[in-house]
């Protein structure tokens, strides 16, 4: 799947560093095939919202060195407030990725696992899925769900589990998404915080495992057009 074709892929990410955690393997092992690899970032911090303008300015220089290290094509970013997602009107969201994934035109639409503890994975989730129909977004072939370390493996809902049933071999590449994964700073904390390199490794041996190789990232397939 990732290295038949030069056509590109596209990962949604509610926020920066769930592309990382969830796929940053697959998308590093795409890079390296040949495929135009694009990231869209749903949400946004500013200081209007509260946040401090270190860390505004400290989320800013991340994305441009995370840009850099996987060698996106594009950023695309939409700028929604981070957590209210859930009460802006489904159809402004559905619009506004559309658009992205319009004007990107992949074949492999990566989006945030629908059952995730966090609101906005869901909603990113839903939105993001309505642009994979195909008689209104013709490209996407593949699209999957990743699993995000402290959101997947975080909820205590049961009614939407992450089930794995697409690997991809990530063993050459799992040291650099966990160097890309530490330049998000304090994101990423000593074990066992589920955001650590330790945990990043400990999830990727496991789906080696059940994969038959060294380290894997799971995804949950939703549509595949073959």
């Amino acid at each position: 799947m990732i290295e038949s074709s030069n056509k590109p892929v596209l990962v949604v990410a509610p926020h920066p560093d769930d592309e990382t955690l969830g796929a940053g393997g697959f998308l590093l092992r795409a890079h390296d095939a040949d495929r135009p690899i694009h990231w869209l970032i749903v949400t946004k911090i500013c200081e209007a919202d509260g946040w401090p303008l270190e860390k505004v300015k400290r989320r800013e220089n991340e994305i441009a060195n995370v840009s850099e290290a996987f060698g996106f094509t594009a950023v695309h970013r939409l700028g929604f407030a981070t957590a209210q997602l859930d009460i802006l009107p489904l159809g402004e969201l559905v619009g506004a990725i559309g658009s992205v994934v319009q004007k990107v035109e992949p074949e492999i639409l990566l989006l945030p696992h629908r059952g995730d503890a966090h609101s906005d994975h869901r909603v990113v989730h839903d939105a993001a899925g309505a642009c994979a129909k195909w008689f209104r977004y013709p490209t996407p072939r593949w699209v999957l769900s990743y699993e995000t370390l402290s959101e997947t493996d975080a909820c205590v809902r049961n009614a939407e589990p992450f089930r794995a049933d697409v690997f991809a071999d990530i063993t050459p590449h799992l040291e650099e998404k966990i160097r890309i994964a530490k330049m998000f700073g304090d994101e990423i904390q000593p074990f066992p915080f589920p955001r650590s390199d330790d945990a990043i490794r400990g999830l990727a041996a496991v789906r080696g495992v059940a994969s038959g190789s060294r380290y894997a990232e799971a995804f949950m397939l939703h549509r595949a057009r073959i």
